[in-house]
């Protein structure tokens, strides 16, 4: 793997998580953009993109999507930080030590506005960008969205004909869709033949169960409006939350004519594609994701994920897994 260039001397920082320390590293504001694109894998590239897309994924979700091993993943991110290209922090936990979580950083957001032929202001990039999003209310909520879908996503990396291939982001996904709809993010289940497209709703128990079952109504006047119709996931912390709504939902859901499986961190921590994921309708059992394809035949696609003439390089959905890798830089 070709190494990085050193960085010239300044000021920058590392947050973390409710102490705002920070720590000195180089100043990148005159890194050598066009050098760095000389030097950085594709797989580089694509890392940048998906913290763009998805704003944060920590150590261990970046090394399930793209490298062989953890150590790799953490020697490899630690130079891109060390560059500026990513930026990091580590929040304080109760007990132990969390994993170091990734933003898109300074030297990061110039290189891929250069590849998209945008200004940096076109990202939505500000120097601001890992600071808002270590404090942010809803840090717990995006790593949790973002962790059962690379679960999913890396399950090709064993299994070949399944797979995650279109994942799209909360932000993405209101880009598309938000005069009806605001999930947490859209996503393609695929095995061998059989689709499983499905929005995600993220429950962490936070909104009245009311909240949650109105949604319902903007699911099903998308399902009118697009005359498409994919199914609707919602997980829940807890097996005790996930029944409280099933038992809130089951006839709105019902009424409404819309596919809704539910499940809990009880059961998908490790396997979610595994047969965790109950349909609600009476005397239902746990299936898996394949299954709900195979129960749910009518099921299609959204609309809205061709590309048009608004669109432009960093609207387009992204893989969530990276370009093939050459062995020796697994």
């Amino acid at each position: 793997m070709p190494a990085l260039p050193r960085p010239t001397s300044g000021p920058g920082s590392r947050y973390t998580a409710r102490a705002a320390t920070t720590r000195r590293r180089p100043n990148h504001h005159h890194t050598n953009i066009a050098a760095l694109s000389h030097i950085l894998t594709n797989r580089d590239l694509w890392l940048v993109q998906m913290l763009h897309e998805h704003r944060v994924l920590t150590t261990h979700q970046i090394a399930r999507l793209a490298y062989t091993s953890l150590r790799s993943a953490q020697r490899r991110l630690r130079a891109l930080h060390q560059h500026a290209i990513l930026d990091s922090f580590r929040p304080l936990t109760a007990t132990g030590s969390a994993p170091e979580h990734y933003t898109l950083g300074p030297a990061g957001a110039a290189l891929l506005a250069a590849h998209a032929g945008l200004d940096t202001a076109a990202l939505g990039w500000r120097p601001t960008h890992t600071g808002r999003i270590a404090y942010s209310p809803s840090l717990g909520h995006d790593l949790g969205v973002n962790d059962l879908l690379t679960h999913l996503a890396a399950h090709t990396r064993t299994t070949p004909d399944t797979g995650l291939p279109v994942w799209l982001s909360e932000r993405s996904a209101a880009r598309r869709w938000s005069d009806l709809i605001r999930p947490d993010a859209y996503a393609h289940w695929h095995d061998g033949d059989r689709l499983l497209p499905f929005f995600l709703e993220y429950d962490t128990g936070s909104q009245p169960l009311a909240r949650v079952e109105a949604k319902l109504t903007g699911y099903a006047a998308f399902v009118t409006a697009t005359n498409t119709h994919p199914a609707l996931l919602i997980h829940t912390r807890t097996q005790s939350r996930d029944q409280a709504l099933r038992n809130r939902l089951a006839q709105s859901a019902r009424e409404l004519n819309l596919h809704v499986a539910t499940s809990s961190a009880d059961f998908t921590t490790v396997r979610p594609w595994g047969p965790w994921w109950t349909p609600l309708q009476p005397g239902a059992r746990r299936l898996t994701l394949t299954d709900l394809a195979n129960q749910w035949p009518g099921l299609s696609p959204a609309s809205g994920l061709e590309p048009t003439a608004a669109d432009n390089a960093l609207t387009l959905p992204i893989s969530p897994l990276p370009p093939a890798v050459p062995q020796a830089q697994s």
